[in-house]
């Protein structure tokens, strides 16, 4: 074990700071026309269901539309999913939908209100866009078809994309997505009990998935290797680090990471992912004409967070422009705070 180690959520801000409120400003609680064009055109989400021994991962995936909504309802078909069995009526869900060509993704969380007719059925309480720095970090869309390494720890240095499931004291969960060339994203560490490490990286400043490990650090994970059909599933338990040593081994570009993290791994499994060989992502074909910083602008003004910067902030994107303004702002931001 590499301490010191974040304990409380005060010693988390006092390293990576308080969340921006305006963070909270894209989210809304049900599936717009945005999201549902969004989920139209995916042919693959990452998806996390809550349980007893804390948060398990999977992917769903096949033609782009396999998944469907509408307003509060969001449906996935059993069929389209690794691990079906995951889905029990009442567990908190999150999930991730990908679109070809595009590094922003589509948040999606609830609960899981049915398992019926085929479908997993969750009511959505949470919808918003996320940035794009884990796919720009990762190179997930520029990959070619590859043979991944047979071998978990070459696979795992190898790994270059993580969708990491994490649960809240309150029972919400989140799906965050991580992203780093190969060697920074993850390094297995065998020893009397195996422990797989990953850094922080500059995101959407939100930050739920740490805050959820100092309060409940169960947590799982899937790490790709882009261009492959196969992933590692990691289920354990998690501690922030902040020691020099561990961030240290993860620099990129002269950048050092706030925090590592350290998961101590209960099971590790390599597998093959039905959902990634239907989706078929590689090499890739054409990229979606979804326009992400629309939806930002979009779920911005369905809101509902009350106060005056809230008001303030949506009277501001409802000029003529407002989506181009928004896209100039996220590429300046990708370019300048990618590490």
């Amino acid at each position: 074990m590499d301490g010191p180690f974040i304990e409380t959520l005060a010693d988390l801000e006092a390293v990576i700071g308080k969340t921006p409120p305006q963070m909270y400003l894209k989210d809304i609680d049900h599936l717009d026309p945005g999201a549902l064009g969004w989920i139209a055109q995916s042919p693959l989400m990452f998806a996390t269901f809550g349980g007893d021994r804390g948060p398990a991962v999977t992917l769903a995936g096949g033609q782009a539309g396999f998944a469907s909504g509408a307003g509060q309802d969001l449906r996935l078909p059993l069929a389209s999913i690794d691990d079906p069995d995951l889905a029990r009526p009442g567990q908190p869900f999150g999930s991730l939908f990908l679109l070809p060509g595009i590094g922003e993704t589509l948040r999606v969380n609830g609960r899981v209100r049915a398992v019926a007719d085929g479908h997993v059925h969750v009511a959505v309480a949470e919808c918003y866009g996320h940035c794009a720095k884990a796919m720009i970090r990762s190179e997930l869309w520029s990959a070619q078809p590859v043979a991944a390494p047979e071998a978990l720890s070459d696979f795992v240095a190898a790994s270059r994309f993580l969708a990491l499931a994490t649960v809240s004291r309150t029972g919400l969960a989140d799906l965050s997505p991580k992203g780093d060339p190969a060697g920074a994203m993850a390094r297995l560490d065998d020893g009397e009990a195996a422990a797989v490490w990953f850094a922080d990286r500059p995101g959407n400043r939100r930050v739920d998935s740490f805050r959820n490990i100092v309060e409940q650090p169960a947590l799982a994970m899937a790490l790709l290797v882009p261009g492959s059909t196969r992933l590692a599933v990691v289920r354990g338990r998690a501690v922030l680090s902040t020691a020099e040593a561990q961030r240290g081994r993860f620099a990129v570009k002269g950048k050092v990471p706030a925090l590592a993290i350290r998961v101590a791994a209960e099971s590790v499994s390599l597998r093959t992912s039905a959902a990634l060989e239907r989706a078929d992502l590689w090499p890739l074909r054409q990229c979606s004409d979804i326009d992400p910083a629309r939806l930002f602008v979009n779920h911005i003004k369905r809101n509902r967070t009350e106060g005056m910067a809230a008001r303030l902030t949506r009277a501001s994107l409802s000029v003529p422009g407002a989506a181009d303004l928004m896209k100039k702002g996220l590429a300046k931001d990708y370019k300048d705070n990618l590490y």
